[in-house]
């Protein structure tokens, strides 16, 4: 497994936080980020929906209020979730760091090593290319509580 798949940065993220700022959440439920989004709040996490189109602030996702950036958030953040394209992510890794999150999720398929060395020198904990449903599935009933 790969340095940005550590399974104490995976266990951390998944077990130690709360708040998950999904970027790329819109209220379409057929989208990925939607489903993954529903999936966290069953694991009692709390989601917060990040889009542009979020701007007009009436935009609501799963029942949470959405935001235009992460900068626009105005309760803490634990971890930044990332459905972008791989070229797009970086700079929401770097928006993690300002915002003072815990950690950095880029979902499966996004890898930035740039982006995760800037994260994890900042002191976050960084997954790439993963997801949270593979991995609590992995767990099965052995693993860890899952929130």
């Amino acid at each position: 497994m790969s340095r940005w798949a550590d399974q104490d940065d995976i266990d951390f993220l998944l077990d130690d936080t709360e708040t998950w700022a999904v970027v790329g959440l819109s209220g379409d439920p057929t989208r990925t980020a939607y489903e993954i989004a529903a999936l966290l709040q069953r694991r009692g996490k709390r989601i917060v929906p990040i889009h542009p189109a979020a701007a007009g602030g009436d935009l609501v996702v799963l029942g949470e209020r959405a935001y235009p950036t992460l900068a626009d958030v105005p309760m803490p953040i634990d971890v930044v979730d990332v459905f972008r394209r791989s070229e797009a992510a970086g700079q929401f890794a770097d928006e993690a760091v300002a915002v003072g999150a815990k950690g950095v999720w880029f979902q499966l398929g996004v890898v930035d090593e740039a982006a995760y060395r800037r994260a994890t020198a900042a002191g976050l904990r960084m997954v790439m290319d993963t997801c949270p449903a593979i991995e609590w599935r992995r767990r099965g009933v052995s693993g860890r509580s899952a929130g």
